[in-house]
């Protein structure tokens, strides 16, 4: 029998009105926590400028962030409690007594999640991704957050240090990441009231402890002549680790706009993979979302033939844990290279699809 467009209407407004309820439970849950959390920051003494209505409007701008974090559980839930409570009502039963099968009316749930995750990721996402950029802006100027202390560019990298006195950028074109040099480097010193002091070209820069070891260094300032030495040893107080730090976090990227920096980052020689790793995981959302569809309709038309509703929530429950862990373990392993960041991000939404898929199967078939 072919689903009407009638039922098909209905089953979807179910699904959105579900979704949509657990995940404004979600939303408001995390929002209270976040709230209180930064609350309790930025209640030290050294923080008088982070007022309350500064830290509700930093909770407020986090909310974009965490709402992509918990949609694929909200989907899991909304669906369980949704095909729950038709299949309860008899809704369902007397569907497939008419001959619809599961498969015909989770099309246009699976279509909706579609949809949905294809909102998120091209829409959604920029939005929520400017917010975070905002808020890790304001982290550091009124919480002490790490500040970024690195630029990425089509001219190439930019770097600010700053010492006791003396405040320095740094621009080069790429770093080998292997001994920490910059190639083609331009260095402009200043004292702390911005007064220019000199500028250095050199053609790479080695960072070692305490220092950046310049080759073939000319330096120049005003109203003294150039000077040329061999090396040249400018102190510093970077670290590797902390260039690494300061690249903007995948977080605060657009999903448009990661393909561009992936390429502006490997052209200057840094690791790209925690970027990649991001933009892939944000292309695997739709399927995600599909894969949570399939797990909450499982469960739950599994209830009125066989019984036992709060177990089987709890299998859905714990299922979704399974996939969060799941996911954290495989992402951290691509992460760290050990497997290919492609499989990395698509393993969790294709194995949960699999298993949903199969699971139906021998529900409707077996």
């Amino acid at each position: 029998m072919r689903l009407s467009p009638t039922l098909s209407f209905y089953i979807g407004k179910q699904f959105i009105t579900g979704i949509a309820i657990v995940f404004l439970v979600f939303v408001v849950t995390i929002f209270i926590f976040d709230a209180v959390e930064l609350l309790r920051r930025g209640s030290g003494a050294n923080k008088e400028f982070a007022t309350v209505g500064l830290m509700l409007q930093m909770a407020l701008l986090r909310i974009p962030f965490m709402a992509q974090k918990v949609l694929p559980f909200a989907a899991l839930v909304g669906g369980l409690w949704t095909f729950t409570r038709l299949t309860k009502n008899h809704e369902l039963v007397v569907a497939r007594a008419a001959g619809v099968s599961a498969w015909q009316f989770l099309v246009p749930v699976l279509a909706l999640a579609l949809i949905l995750g294809t909102f998120t990721i091209t829409v959604f996402n920029p939005m929520s991704a400017a917010m975070v950029n905002r808020y890790e802006q304001m982290d550091a100027r009124y919480l002490g957050g790490k500040s970024s202390l690195l630029a990425l560019s089509q001219s190439g990298i930019w770097l600010r240090q700053t010492d006791t006195e003396v405040q320095s950028v740094v621009h080069a074109r790429r770093i080998s990441e292997d001994d920490v040099t910059l190639h083609d480097v331009i260095i402009f010193s200043f004292l702390k009231d911005d007064q220019f002091i000199n500028r250095i070209d050199a053609e790479e820069a080695t960072l070692s402890k305490g220092s950046w070891k310049l080759s073939e260094a000319v330096i120049t300032g005003p109203d003294q002549p150039a000077a040329f030495h061999d090396t040249y040893l400018l102190p510093t107080s970077l670290t590797f680790d902390q260039i690494e730090d300061s690249f903007a976090p995948p977080e605060t990227l657009s999903f448009w706009a990661l393909p561009g920096f992936i390429k502006v980052l490997e052209a200057s020689g840094f690791s790209a993979v925690a970027h990649k790793l991001h933009w892939h995981s944000l292309l695997a959302g739709p399927l995600l979302l599909c894969a949570m569809v399939l797990i909450a309709a499982t469960f739950s038309l599994r209830f009125r033939r066989r019984g036992g509703v709060w177990v089987l929530v709890a299998a859905a429950v714990m299922t979704g844990f399974i996939l969060y862990f799941l996911s954290d373990l495989v992402l951290a392993l691509g992460l760290s290279g050990n497997i290919p960041v492609a499989l990395a991000a698509w393993t969790p939404a294709g194995i949960f699809t699999l298993v949903g898929i199969a699971s139906l199967f021998h529900l409707e078939d077996g």
